[in-house]
């Protein structure tokens, strides 16, 4: 097999979609796009069509340098715009409290603000899974999504675990509080230790970005701020590993 096709074929197995017809195809064909990136500066007529066709159909787009898109790109022919598929469809943040209120269970939520590494995205969706969590948020902008990265990390997860896709996290906060859930926040700072929270009622955990944490905004429209006990020299977890140990004291909590 030739060099090219085989970076076609594992462009395709990745969920990379590159060029201009592949691209439209894709979204002609009703394909669940995660993502789509143009290159900036370019605005001929055929990227301002899959620009506003992908608009049209809820799917993020993302202004990207040449660098960017000649990095991602594994065919070197991307001619200015790289999409990426989705796993699955994005669930909504009702389909995941109706998920609750079916299994006659206190809602558990992850909300994930700004996780941009697929690698901890997957790994959260995976460890929400298994601790029973009724679904995972995730922001339109500035996260990874349902890539086929976050789907091999979660080994599957994502299969069983309805993740929604909200434009602001801010208002989904104010909104869940609002249907009677208690919003926890992680913070190196938090005024609230771990073991003090109370996670057995409906719960949604906020778990902020690997570099910078939760966002300003975010912090503000948490009802605690919880800290977990870290006892040797560093100060902080892995977004992952810190959404694991509140996700497990939940269970902890509710089977208790």
């Amino acid at each position: 097999m030739d060099e090219k096709r085989k970076d076609a074929l594992t462009a395709e197995a990745d969920g990379v979609i590159e060029g201009r017809n592949a691209v439209i195809e894709a979204l002609r064909a009703g394909t669940a796009v995660d993502k789509i990136y143009l290159q900036k500066g370019e605005t001929d007529r055929t990227l301002g069509h899959i620009a506003s066709k992908a608009r049209a159909a809820g799917v993020v787009v993302v202004e990207a340098d040449r660098q960017k898109l000649d990095a991602m790109s594994r065919t070197h022919a991307h001619q200015g715009v790289i999409a990426l598929a989705a796993v699955r469809e994005y669930a909504s943040v009702e389909d995941i409290l109706r998920a609750a209120a079916d299994r006659g269970e206190a809602p558990l939520i992850v909300v994930c603000d700004e996780i941009s590494d697929p690698q901890n995205l997957g790994a959260i969706i995976r460890t929400a899974e298994c601790a029973g969590a009724h679904g995972v948020v995730i922001p339109k902008r500035r996260s990874a999504g349902l890539t086929a990265i976050v789907a091999k990390t979660s080994a599957g997860a994502v299969a069983h675990v309805p993740v929604a896709r909200v434009p602001n996290i801010p208002s989904l906060l104010k909104e869940l509080k609002k249907q009677g859930l208690w919003v926890f926040g992680t913070a190196a700072d938090g005024n609230t230790a771990l073991y003090d929270a109370d996670l057995k009622g409906p719960a949604a955990i906020v778990i902020g970005s690997e570099g910078d944490g939760m966002t300003r905004l975010a912090a503000e429209n948490c009802d605690f701020l919880v800290s977990i006990p870290m006892r040797g020299k560093l100060s902080s977890l892995n977004a992952s590993a810190a959404a694991a140990i509140l996700l497990y004291e939940a269970v902890r909590q509710r089977i208790g």
